[in-house]
């Protein structure tokens, strides 16, 4: 496949980031002309680049799974310590969660390409999550005996529907239930 020219990079970049941020205000169902506006391309360049909604839904959320993916290692080499380090992670993934705004809806009859949207999401993110809790575990920092997907899910869990109700807080459930897994002086 041959590599995409430097300004057809920054377009999709400028695309996929737009649309980040409008799906975040306006759900996935926000007009396109919308996006196009804010990345500052024309909806021919949208559409070259993403030929239906559900295109550019899956390659939103593929850039922010990457973009998580590649936290977790910066955050264990800049942190002060590996719990910093999988709390300002956690931070980010739960921002990714409550932030997916219609994202079912939008592949609603796009069954494989949500498929494997999801298979993406586990394949690249619980390795991140394992080596962070592995490297907390290392230092002290947490207890041993969770495993990165069993957290991953309990904070999917703490997540559903936060985008709903106004007042529920999932971000001070998850930092209780990070909270929870750091090591007291007698464990």
């Amino acid at each position: 496949m041959p590599r995409k020219r430097a300004d057809a990079r920054h377009n999709e970049r400028a695309l996929l980031e737009a649309a980040a941020s409008v799906f975040v205000e306006s759900g996935v169902d926000a007009p396109v002309r919308e996006i196009a506006a804010i990345a500052g391309v024309g909806m021919g360049t949208v559409y070259r680049h993403f030929p239906t909604r559900a295109d550019l839904v899956i390659a939103v959320y593929r850039h922010q799974i990457e973009a998580c993916a590649q936290a977790g290692p910066e955050l264990l080499a800049t942190a002060d310590d590996s719990y910093e380090a999988l709390s300002r992670w956690v931070g980010m993934f739960v921002e990714f969660l409550v932030t997916k705004h219609g994202l079912a809806a939008a592949l609603r009859g796009e069954g494989a390409g949500f498929d494997a949207l999801h298979t993406y999401f586990l394949d690249r993110l619980v390795p991140v999550c394992a080596r962070l809790l592995e490297a907390a575990v290392e230092e002290g920092r947490i207890v041993a005996d969770v495993e990165a997907y069993e957290l991953m899910r309990g904070i999917g869990n703490l997540c559903a529907g936060a985008d709903s109700d106004p007042r529920y807080k999932a971000t001070r459930m998850v930092d209780l239930l990070i909270a929870g897994l750091r090591r007291t002086p007698e464990d």
